[in-house]
């Protein structure tokens, strides 16, 4: 197994890997809205949203794969309301591919994050 970094993608805020490459899958971990070159959140759930897909496409990347190789994405967020405007950015990042979801609604995400999102990749 080999873990994936990128400086590409916010840093981790934890004791853990951006991303683990199994070889068959990669499991990337949950990216929240901060930006890989500041480590600030982004402004509003629009904008964390915009930058956690942005964060999690570059670690993607980096384990030498595209979004179009995503098989499953869980999402956390802290206001379900926001749910019609997460799966507009959402449908305009993927695309015709349709990975299998869900959306979870929790109470808190680290450094105060309204939303969280974390896949899985299959091998190209």
């Amino acid at each position: 197994m080999q873990f994936v970094q990128t400086e590409k993608a916010a840093a981790a805020v934890g004791p853990y890997s951006q991303a683990a490459d199994t070889g068959a899958l990669v499991f990337v971990s949950g990216q929240l809205g901060l930006s890989p070159k500041t480590g600030d959140m982004a402004e509003g759930f629009e904008a964390q949203t915009r930058q956690a897909l942005s964060n999690m496409k570059a670690i993607i990347e980096a384990a030498g794969r595209t979004v179009n190789d995503v098989a499953a994405v869980d999402v956390f967020v802290t206001d379900m309301g926001q749910f019609p405007v997460f799966n507009g950015i959402y449908a305009a990042f993927f695309g015709e591919h349709k990975p299998a979801r869900a959306v979870i609604e929790v109470s808190a995400l680290p450094k105060a994050g309204l939303v969280e999102i974390k896949c899985v990749v299959a091998k190209a």
